[in-house]
């Protein structure tokens, strides 16, 4: 039988609320929304929190807006909320790509985005998506809040800067008229983690040439979750399919996947080349007005 160890338990109500239990019950206290990764992590007491501080009433982490020109989306949004916004559609085709397969409706109907980011699993598909767009988050603490750009949040496998007493409270996307985006993943069975996942976000110049590039890889040890030198390349390239491949030539060979029962190394790095190429094509051809 699984049972979790010990644990004081308190339900808050505001930021400021939850901010205060986080330091009166130290470094070992958790926040908890949806709970999907945690609450199993605490059955086979992977994790031994001393206390859980339960954040579904902090409504004020709630709400997906554009404000000063940025989609701005609260941490407690759901991944339902996400997937079903028409204004994340309007700004962000990637994400409801990306939400279309993450997991399942009842994961969907209760997990979190601020939950997704920091558990920092290496195959997770939001990561990703929120890479490719040139993301930042908001930290609020003790000290008062910061804004982290994406690409410095994940430090390493499960692992983000937010520190002891801190609360991921915020994403916010720049908003960058005239471009595409999407995301491809492959995964064993529906609703699975990720074998590998590509996100990609383009805008051309007038002739035809990439002028901005983001592109996000999951599950393949990219750092950070980002194909850097990948993006590097593009900048300034046509946006054809010999560019967008030697782009995917360059991703897999930058990527650092491991084996495991998901697929071995070749294997994931060839779809990290692969995907790369479509989510890109994909992109390219959402920038021109064209459906893919």
């Amino acid at each position: 039988m699984q049972v979790p160890a010990a644990f004081e338990y308190a339900k808050a109500t505001s930021v400021t609320q939850t901010l205060d239990l986080l330091a009166q019950w130290g470094e070992d206290a958790r926040v908890i929304a949806g709970g999907h990764s945690l609450i199993p992590m605490m059955k086979l007491r992977l994790a031994r929190p001393t206390a859980l501080i339960d954040i579904n009433d902090v409504g004020e982490l709630s709400y997906i807006k554009v404000e000063g020109g940025e989609l701005r989306i609260g941490a407690l949004t759901r991944h339902a909320e996400l997937l079903e916004s028409a204004l994340v559609e309007e700004h962000y085709r990637i994400f409801r790509d990306a939400e279309r397969v993450i997991a399942d409706p009842i994961v969907r109907n209760r997990g979190t985005v601020g939950g997704s980011l920091c558990q920092a699993d290496p195959a997770e598909d939001l990561s990703a998506a929120f890479a490719a767009v040139g993301a930042s988050v908001v930290i609020q603490g003790p000290r008062g809040s910061r804004t982290v750009p994406l690409t410095e949040f994940h430090v390493g496998p499960y692992e983000t800067v937010v520190e002891a007493g801190e609360l991921l409270t915020e994403v916010r996307v720049p908003i960058r008229p005239g471009g595409g985006s999407a995301y491809v993943k492959v995964e064993r069975r529906v609703g699975d983690w990720a074998v590998a996942a590509a996100g990609a976000a383009i805008w051309t110049d007038a002739g035809g040439n990439v002028s901005t590039v983001g592109i996000g890889l999951a599950a393949v040890g990219a750092e950070h979750f980002r194909a850097a030198e990948a993006e590097a390349y593009l900048v300034g390239k046509p946006a054809t399919e010999a560019s967008f491949a030697e782009a995917g030539r360059i991703a897999a060979e930058a990527s650092n996947p491991v084996a495991d029962q998901r697929g071995p190394v070749d294997y994931k790095r060839h779809l990290a080349g692969e995907l790369t190429v479509r989510a890109l094509r994909a992109a390219a051809a959402r920038a021109r007005g064209q459906e893919a």
